[in-house]
C-alpha cells in the first residue's frame, strides 16, 4: 500500500509539472527537501517551486484516487500550511532572494481515476494568506 501511495503522489508531481509547464511557468526547483535539528519545523518538503510573470509559487501537490470521499485539497490543514510558509521562507532565504519578493503558496490538488487514467486537475493560486 505504502509503494502505491508513493507512486501516486510521483504521478501526481509529474502531472502537476507537466500542467505547469504547459500554463508559462519556468520549474525552479523540485522536492525541495529541509530538516533542521532542535526546531520546531523538524522537516518539511516543498513538492514544486515555479515561478510566473516574476511571481515565485511554492506548489503544495495533493493526489488521491477518485474513490476516495474527500477531496485532496482538505489535506491542507492548518499546520501544513504554516510549514509551507516556513519551508517557502527558507527556500527563498537560501537562494538568495528576499523575503518582501513576490511570491505565494499555491495548491494542486489531482484526483486520478485509476480505471480510465484520466486526471482532474485543480489549481488554487495564492492559497494561503501569510
Amino acid at each position: 500500500m505504502a509503494g502505491t501511495r508513493k507512486q501516486l503522489g510521483a504521478l501526481g508531481e509529474k502531472i502537476a509539472t507537466d500542467y505547469l509547464e504547459n500554463k508559462g511557468y519556468k520549474i525552479l526547483d523540485r522536492n525541495f527537501f529541509f530538516r533542521m535539528e532542535n526546531s520546531a519545523l523538524a522537516k518539511g518538503e516543498i513538492d514544486i517551486i515555479a515561478k510566473k510573470e516574476n511571481i515565485i509559487s511554492f506548489v503544495e501537490v495533493k493526489t488521491l484516487s477518485s474513490d476516495k470521499g474527500f477531496e485532496p485539497e482538505d489535506e491542507v490543514d492548518l499546520k501544513k500550511q504554516r510549514k509551507l510558509i516556513k519551508l517557502a521562507e527558507i527556500w527563498l532565504s537560501k537562494n538568495k532572494i528576499p523575503l518582501d519578493s513576490k511570491w505565494q503558496i499555491d495548491v494542486i490538488a489531482i484526483k486520478i481515476n485509476l480505471a480510465t487514467k484520466k486526471a482532474q486537475i485543480k489549481h488554487f493560486e495564492n492559497a494561503l494568506p501569510r
